[in-house]
């Protein structure tokens, strides 16, 4: 099952997940829960991840194991689970999903793609998707890349930032075990139904708090936002 290579993937995580915090401190004001809608975007916050997992044991309430992946879908919000093999093979391979939130505490973002082996869409019909990094304010995101941007982008999935020039949404600080989203990124997307979309990840935490200091705070709940130009064209101007 591919998902349990993504899971495989991302094992070696696991002692620096074990006492995470996650926080989104950025200093733009527009990341709060309040301020992300623009009156054209779809607006997620708190949505739930595999709360039931933990990377470590004695976890009141959890249990010590992988994270299950789900899958999201953009025009109705959906969210898909692959609890067992049988969601897997339902849904992975095919063009009803979006993104997939993998990984420890689900904070690895893949796009559907059917050509890179750890995407849980493998071999599935979206061989023409593609994520480009934008470093600027979602607000200012207001046209997609070019079709060649998107086909010479190399960006698998959208995760821990291990440098400046990493395509990741967040970073982990190895001393004080905080995940800190990072400002200004903004992932712009051409959907497996070939429309072009942009994706602001804000949080991971219940309730999109500025700042964390509480080793117990309910996490993963995830804040994002994103647009699609459901016109076929690659004007994401959402002011």
């Amino acid at each position: 099952m591919k998902t349990n290579k993504v899971v495989k993937k991302c094992m070696w995580l696991i002692p620096l997940f074990i006492a995470v915090v996650i926080t989104s401190c950025s200093s733009n004001e527009e990341d709060t829960s309040a301020s992300l809608a623009d009156g054209k975007s779809t607006v997620i916050t708190d949505l739930a991840g595999d709360t039931g997992a933990s990377m470590g044991g004695n976890t009141d309430g959890k249990e010590q194991r992988g994270f299950h992946t789900f899958l999201f879908r953009f025009s109705d919000q959906k969210q898909i689970w692959l609890h067992t093999k049988a969601d897997s093979l339902q849904y992975m391979k095919t063009n009803d999903w979006d993104i997939a939130f993998t990984g420890p505490y689900n904070s690895e973002v893949y796009v559907n793609n059917s050509k890179y082996q750890y995407n849980p869409g493998f071999e599935g019909p979206a061989n023409n998707t593609a994520v480009v990094l934008i470093n600027e304010d979602y607000k200012n995101v207001i046209q997609a890349p070019s079709d060649n941007e998107f086909a010479a982008s190399e960006i698998t999935k959208i995760g821990w930032s291990s440098s400046a020039s990493s395509a990741g949404w967040f970073y982990y600080s190895l001393s004080s075990h905080i995940m800190q989203s990072i400002p200004n990124r903004t992932y712009a997307i051409k959907l497996p139904n070939g429309k072009y979309a942009k994706l602001q990840l804000v949080n991971a935490y219940k309730g999109n708090p500025p700042a964390v200091t509480d080793l117990n705070w309910p996490a993963p709940y995830f804040t994002f936002r994103y647009y699609v130009q459901n016109d076929g064209t690659k004007n994401l101007n959402t002011k």
